[in-house]
């Protein structure tokens, strides 16, 4: 067998990192055991008599090249008389927590970062990620949050079916010894024969895993790639092993626990194989019909086109017409980036192969922007080992084999944030209609492995314009299980043997170092400890103002708001579609910390300027707020990108200096008519305000320009005028649904008032119609400000 050599790249002889997360464990036949522990103190027995078991990275990645050195010299037969079988495990957090005997973060996890998503767990976190209605927890096998909970998970992995028989009869004995129950095993084993390195539908898996940094070993002449692989980029390590160097802008503040881990996540995926291919046939009739294709394609051409790869692995972008199955160097290509196909023509921008990884063909909304660099989302990738379960579709079988046998794909992937990576793919990639972003129509969702979603297949016409046919995909895959673990290194693996959560370097659990702050509007000399923020937690609500932040104004379906409230403010996600998801990107941060806000307490509204809102990378804003019960306002502007940093343009003036404002007490917030923004040099607004002790509205006017001219349009109403307001005796603020602006006519705001929100819209045109979409519910429905 091969062994690491002093010139080999530092990882490849790591005796911490366990094997499979940089080093796969690459066997024909796995069993994943979701184990639940009885007893802690016996569970600690397990673990102490499991660890020396485990595969290191040093191990399993000198068999691996012992073994591909054999199977070269053999002429591609695997050699028989290498054998292994590797064990790796991994803890959810509720498994850390149960063996330390300790939680195993001193100070809550930073709000949208991957180690909440860890403590959460998938279960908690599925709506957000598609997991609903078929795909719910609530019809999960395994990690549903509901039944028996699943504190490890032990993967074994083996070459032939007799030796995985006698791993798992080994480690079945071992856990009942120490009361360590079994809640779900899954069994998977490589497709044999012409299926080998197939999943289910019958395509070649795996090809387009990364390499990695100080382990794979860099192309003399294209370092940035892998020797051997044209076309594979090399990723710093740390996006796959917590406390290497990972990308520009990923986490780097994890536990010393953590470190020489790696976050996992296991999802049992169930794949109706006939149903997938007969409705390809049905999708190319429909083509055909709408003369999309050429007269040639076939339900082979169009999966391919889904995929993103023929069946053989052979990318759609170098082979446009047919697939090669009998040459290897295309079955393996990664030698593209999709720069000549901007639009989708060849291989479509909601294929499967685009929506995990759109390499350098990613281009922002503003066509004029060049795409961005394969290199700019080095942070958005994974580690996927996945294998196959289940007997394999044959149409004339009765039995396994048959239409109605389960089968799917056992999904593992590893990385060091969970947030970041796997569930930004799947979320905001996979997830949503509108990715890549700024495309009319929009793209739609993933079609291969999503949720029922409709896609803008786009073809050329025969003089040359390009075409648009919109088809409508229904689901085929579904999710059955889903666990968020941890897999430590050696030497945590033996510190959670004595109870104790320590890292590599011994230290004692929980310690965090600390975060930059990213949020909006903070200064960019600003810290926070621990990635919290140092104002003090609690609801969002009543609401001052939510702000759009600028630059991420449905931005991959994905809208940002800053939330003013009280002293401080936090910035939150919404999500385009009917369910609005909402999320919590950055907690609550004082308003003193930033130069623009000084001498603020509470901020009461704000005002974007119309015409200067992200001129140059920096948006202008009236910031309205009281001092000793009298109301006045100054000018601040914040730039886009990251950090977001603001700045104050013109100091405090007094509210007179307004002449639409004259009689006003207290601006509490504007409406911007809908279809009166920037028309003809001028802005409507509605303004309510309270004066006298009571809430009324009007209608003014602000011109483009340096003076920024205002005019009085119509004097105060009574709230009572607003039909969709009845019974709200004050308006806090409006928040526009992302989605729902101008559409079919009608405008659609969330309003808050007090602790609760109701949704409403207003019309185009004349008088403006308003009508109550949804009665008041309470904001704690709002997770983001909860």
């Amino acid at each position: 067998m091969a062994t690491a050599t002093a010139t080999d790249p530092r990882l490849r002889g790591s005796e911490e990192i366990q094997g499979d997360i940089l080093a796969g464990f690459k066997k024909d036949n796995v069993s994943v055991l979701f184990l639940k522990f009885e007893d802690a103190a016996r569970a600690r027995d397990w673990v102490r008599q499991l660890t020396p078991q485990i595969a290191t990275t040093r191990e399993v990645a000198a068999f691996n090249e012992a073994f591909s050195t054999a199977r070269r010299t053999s002429g591609g037969d695997d050699p028989k008389a290498l054998k292994a079988t590797w064990l790796g495990v991994s803890f959810t957090y509720e498994g850390l927590r149960t063996l330390s005997t300790t939680d195993p973060f001193a100070k809550p996890p930073p709000v949208g970062s991957g180690l909440e998503a860890f403590k959460e767990g998938s279960a908690k976190r599925a709506g957000a990620l598609g997991d609903t209605g078929d795909n719910s927890p609530e019809n999960w096998l395994f990690g549903n949050g509901r039944g028996q909970p699943v504190h490890a998970v032990l993967k074994l992995s083996a070459d032939t079916e007799k030796d995985l028989q006698a791993a798992v009869e080994a480690q079945r004995i071992a856990a009942a010894e120490c009361r360590v129950l079994i809640v779900y095993q899954q069994n998977a084993q490589t497709l044999l024969g012409s299926r080998r390195g197939k999943e289910h539908f019958g395509f070649k898996d795996g090809i387009s895993e990364p390499g990695v940094r100080d382990f794979d070993r860099p192309d003399p002449n294209r370092p940035e790639e892998v020797e051997g692989h044209p076309g594979t980029r090399i990723i710093p390590a740390g996006e796959f092993v917590c406390g290497e160097e990972p990308a520009p802008g990923s986490f780097r503040d994890f536990p010393d626990w953590a470190r020489d881990g790696s976050f996992q996540v296991v999802r049992r995926l169930a794949q109706d194989v006939p149903g997938w291919w007969s409705q390809v046939a049905v999708k190319l009739r429909e083509l055909r019909l709408a003369k999309a294709v050429p007269d040639s394609a076939t339900t082979e051409w169009l999966a391919a086109r889904m995929v993103g790869r023929w069946r053989s692995g052979a990318p759609v972008c170098h082979f446009k017409d047919h697939d090669v199955p009998n040459d290897p160097v295309a079955a393996s290509d990664n030698d593209f980036d999709f720069r000549d196909d901007l639009e989708g023509l060849v291989t479509p921008l909601w294929s499967h192969l685009r929506k995990t990884s759109p390499r350098a063909g990613l281009q922002a909304p503003d066509p004029s922007h060049p795409p961005f660099d394969a290199k700019a989302l080095d942070g958005r990738r994974i580690m996927r080992r996945g294998t196959p379960y289940g007997a394999p579709f044959d149409p004339a079988s009765e039995g396994p084999g048959g239409p109605d046998d389960p089968r799917g794909l056992l999904f593992i992937s590893y990385q060091a944030d969970i947030q970041r990576q796997f569930e930004f793919i799947q979320a905001d990639w996979m997830d949503q209609e509108d990715f890549p972003p700024g495309r009319n129509p929009v793209p739609g969702k993933d079609p291969v492995v999503l949720a029922a979603s409709d896609v803008d297949f786009e073809s050329r016409d025969s003089d040359g314009t390009v075409k648009h046919t919109p088809l409508s995909f229904a689901q085929f895959v579904r999710t059955t299980g889903s666990v968020y673990a941890f897999m430590p290194s050696l030497s945590t693996l033996k510190g959670l043997a004595d109870g104790r959560l320590v890292g590599p370097d011994r230290t004692a659990a929980g310690g965090q170092s600390g975060q930059a702050g990213q949020g909006g509007g903070q200064s960019q000399t600003q810290t926070q400890q621990g990635g919290q923020s140092a104002y003090p937690a609690g609801p969002a609500y009543p609401c001052d103002d939510l702000l759009p932040v600028p630059d991420q104004w449905r931005s991959g379906g994905q809208s940002q708001f800053w939330v003013c409230h009280g002293g401080g403010y936090r910035k939150i996600s919404v999500a385009d579609g009917s369910s609005h998801t909402d999320r919590l990107v950055k907690g609550d941060t004082p308003l003193s910390a930033l130069p623009c806000f000084q001498g603020i307490g509470r901020i009461d509204c704000l005002l974007p300027m119309p015409d200067l809102q992200n001129p140059g990378g920096k948006s202008w804003y009236w910031v309205f707020h009281s001092t000793g019960g009298h109301q006045r306002y100054r000018v601040v502007s914040i730039t886009g990108g990251y950090g977001h940093t603001g700045a104050l343009e013109r100091p405090d003036r007094d509210l007179a200096a307004w002449r639409s404002l004259d009689g006003v007490d207290r601006v509490d917030c504007f409406l911007p008519v809908p279809d009166q923004q920037r028309t003809g040099g001028k802005s409507w607004y509605w303004v309510f305000h309270t004066t006298g002790g009571r809430q009324r509205y009007r209608l003014i006017s602000v011109a483009d320009g340096a003076a920024h001219a205002d005019v009085l349009e119509r004097s105060d109403r009574e709230l009572s005028q607003w039909g969709s307001l009845n019974g709200v005796a004050a308006v806090d603020c409006f928040l526009p649904v992302p989605d729902q602006q101008r559409t079919g006519g009608r405008s659609e705001y969330w309003v808050f008032h007090g602790d609760s929100y109701r949704r409403i819209s207003v019309a185009d045109g004349s008088g403006h119609p308003d009508r109550l979409v949804g009665g008041s519910r309470p904001c704690s429905a709002w997770n983001s400000l909860s």
